[in-house]
């Protein structure tokens, strides 16, 4: 039998876009300390742009924005918020433009998940998902909107795969993904007339990751169970970071209101990681098989 093809691993943007695309513009990224929205935010300041990194812990915040200026020699703040609170967002949002004078992108990336079905989770947790994940997507718009309007910017909002087709223990995230996809589209529409974008990055299963560790059915001895893809690998935070590059690029310009599923088709050949039906009419014999929630 033939091997399958592999495709090679991401390439670094600056490889395929100028170093200089993005020079004088200024990011504002929300979740941006660590994880998929942290490389997202260094290859767009790579790329000759400032950034504002936000999120709750201010530690980790300011040690990952410290890492980000090195690494790209480009400035990069830690801005502390929540993004479930509006006024939080607001001073985070007046301290970028103290610092830079103007807000040009916006990553929308602030997010919390942890796999639970419908029967084992309450009601705190399915609001505080929705209250992260979309009503912080809603906030960080309101409180970024009269500046991306003046530079005729563009949103980038990072969703998901999992609503696509029903997701067992992920009402919660499907639930709070689908609204931000609504609100993406609506954004777009309404705003277009302004000169502001806005798309979607939906990220499929990404190697190495917070996330992908906290959601990935657990093997023997911890490990994970693969994910496959019909390219042959998994996905990184590089092949996401690539997106970011083109879809705020002038080569986008003509883009948006869409979602661009970042997956390797893996989407098409979703299996589900937990055993089924054994998972749903017994929840408790497949907890061995979770991490547990932090």
């Amino acid at each position: 039998m033939a091997k399958p093809y592999i495709e090679p691993p991401a390439v670094d943007s600056t490889t395929v876009f100028k170093d200089d695309i993005f020079r004088g513009k200024v990011l504002f990224c929300t979740g941006g300390g660590s994880g998929i929205c942290k490389a997202m935010t260094q290859a767009v300041i790579k790329h000759g742009a400032s950034a504002a990194i936000v999120g709750r812990k201010l530690d980790r915040l300011e040690a990952s924005a410290k890492e980000l200026s090195t690494a790209t020699g480009n400035q990069c703040i830690a801005v502390q918020a929540d993004v479930r609170n509006p006024k939080q967002l607001q001073d985070a949002v007046a301290k970028t433009i103290e610092k830079y004078g103007r807000i040009d992108f916006v990553i929308c990336g602030a997010a919390g998940n942890f796999l639970a079905p419908i029967s084992k989770l309450s009601e705190n947790g399915f609001r505080t998902v929705i209250e992260i994940d979309t009503i912080g997507t809603y906030n960080t718009i309101k409180a970024t909107l009269p500046h991306i309007r003046a530079s005729k910017g563009s949103y980038i909002h990072v969703s998901a795969t999992l609503h696509y087709r029903a997701t067992p223990y992920q009402v919660h995230v499907s639930a709070a993904k689908a609204a931000v996809d609504a609100i993406s589209a609506v954004l777009a529409v309404e705003e277009g007339p302004q000169g502001v974008r806005s798309n979607v990055i939906a990220p499929g299963p990404i190697a190495g990751t917070e996330g992908m560790d906290r959601l990935s059915a657990k093997g023997p001895q911890g490990s994970q169970y693969s994910i496959h893809s019909p390219v042959g690998r998994d996905g990184s935070v590089q092949d996401i970071a690539n997106a970011t590059v083109f879809l705020f690029s002038p080569a986008a310009r003509y883009i948006t209101g869409q979602t661009l599923a970042v997956d390797g088709a893996s989407e098409h050949l979703r299996t589900l990681q937990l055993p089924y039906p054994q998972s749903v009419l017994d929840p408790d014999s497949v907890t061995h098989l979770i991490k547990p929630r932090l």
